[in-house]
């Protein structure tokens, strides 16, 4: 019977929770279009998020090319298939691998970031002064930061894919002798726009959920200090599970329009 109440209870809390982000997510929409609009706040997050993430971005993408090419170089060397190296990194790392692993990457640094900013200034009474002075917080504080990381994210995951694109050229070029220009030529021919379209649209609900996740463990951040670890590290778990799950659905939904 224990258990059981500990299962209603956690059902009970995981619901409560999506209830209070659906709310929170029409909030966003309904402020959205409000004037006035937070231009320079907003450009200031796309900076922040877009600028300081573009480095850890770059050097996992360059690494997942590489390991990529390493390992399955091998195995194609087993059936004589070395010539699909590059259609098969190309479609593996547009189609899935790069917006997915980008996207945990910007989670772990950018939603854990807006949870801890957003939680300290609530615990520390920022967001209420605000309110006080007449002052839209959730207009300044929410709706920027996750339209910036909603825009900022496809950009990464571009520059992502290409980096590590590029790595994986540089391990056939020291392995097969294949130059920069017939490598990409593959990888292109290879590419349509049915692998790169949905890939593209995707990255925007990714990003969409890492800043919505985060500003509302944040915004709704409580106990104190210990609070603003809990909504950094809460907003880290809930959205690489909805990540999986967004990802999961766009792959599904591709499917269907395939068979149609």
């Amino acid at each position: 019977m224990l258990v059981i109440t500990q299962i209603r209870m956690q059902l009970r809390s995981l619901f409560t929770e999506i209830g209070e982000l659906s709310y929170f997510t029409a909030r966003f929409f309904k402020n959205v279009f409000n004037r006035p609009f937070e231009y320079k706040e907003f450009l200031r997050q796309c900076y922040q998020m877009g600028n300081k993430s573009l480095l850890l971005v770059g050097i996992t993408g360059f690494i997942i090319g590489l390991v990529l090419t390493l390992q399955t170089r091998p195995t194609l060397m087993e059936f004589g298939a070395v010539s699909w190296m590059p259609s098969m990194v190309g479609i593996s790392i547009v189609r899935e691998i790069g917006p997915i692993l980008t996207a945990l990457v910007c989670a772990g640094k950018i939603g854990s970031g807006i949870g801890a900013e957003l939680g300290s200034m609530r615990v520390t009474e920022q967001i209420d002064a605000m309110e006080v002075s007449g002052t839209n917080p959730f207009k300044y504080l929410v709706v920027t930061r996750v339209l910036a990381i909603t825009l900022m994210l496809p950009l990464l995951v571009i520059i992502g894919d290409a980096i590590a694109l590029y790595g994986s050229y540089l391990v056939e070029s020291s392995k097969g002798n294949v130059s920069f220009l017939l490598y990409f030529n593959q990888v292109f021919e290879a590419l349509e726009f049915g692998d790169i379209i949905p890939a593209t649209i995707k990255t925007f609900f990714f990003g969409f959920a890492i800043g919505i996740v985060g500003c509302f463990k944040g915004y709704f951040c409580k106990k104190g200090t210990e609070g603003v670890g809990k909504a950094a590290n809460s907003a880290v778990v809930f959205t690489s599970l909805l990540l999986f799950i967004i990802d999961f659905i766009a792959v599904f939904v591709t499917d269907i329009f395939y068979d149609l």
